[in-house]
């Protein structure tokens, strides 16, 4: 969790998530939608409100506290 990893650590694992991570995840959000218009308005709804959100729960404790000083720093 978050307090296993140090600031600088969670930074660092945020950058590579949204550089790499997002991309990808990405790219097989849509071509899980290109084959998503086989199905009822309905469901192809539900399967872009799935895919549209749950990418951000697992990686939320990553991206807590990015934006705001290094708590670890000492000024």
């Amino acid at each position: 969790t978050e307090d296993d990893m140090g600031y600088k650590a969670r930074k660092r694992l945020a950058r590579f998530v949204l550089v790499v991570v997002l991309p990808v995840y990405i790219i097989l959000a849509v071509t899980i939608m290109s084959e998503a218009s086989r199905f009822p308005k309905a469901i192809e709804f539900l399967i872009y409100l799935v895919l549209g959100i749950a990418w951000a729960f697992p990686l939320k404790w990553v991206f807590k506290g990015i934006g705001q000083s290094d708590p670890d720093q000492t000024s």
